[in-house]
């Protein structure tokens, strides 16, 4: 399980499962809960690549929102994988 802090949103942290590269489960703790299940199930299932080119940039507040900060966590989490 990756655990992301967010940055800019009402949700305060995602937690993520991937098996390989594609996106097995998402949660958001916090912020709206109709919205963040609907990008959450949306994402389950496509690989990462994919969500995080439809949602990275989509903005809500502060430059950022919860799809977004998504996109940012699976960067992140890509990152550390081939680091």
């Amino acid at each position: 399980m990756f655990r992301y802090t967010t940055h800019g949103t009402c949700s305060r942290q995602i937690l993520i499962d991937v098996d390989g590269d594609v996106v097995r489960h998402v949660e958001f703790i916090g912020g709206c809960a109709g919205n963040t299940q609907g990008v959450a199930r949306l994402a389950e299932g496509m690989k990462i690549g994919e969500v995080i080119k439809r949602c990275k940039g989509i903005q809500c507040r502060a430059g950022t929102s919860c799809p977004d900060q998504l996109a940012r966590a699976l960067e992140e989490l890509e990152a550390s994988r081939n680091a």
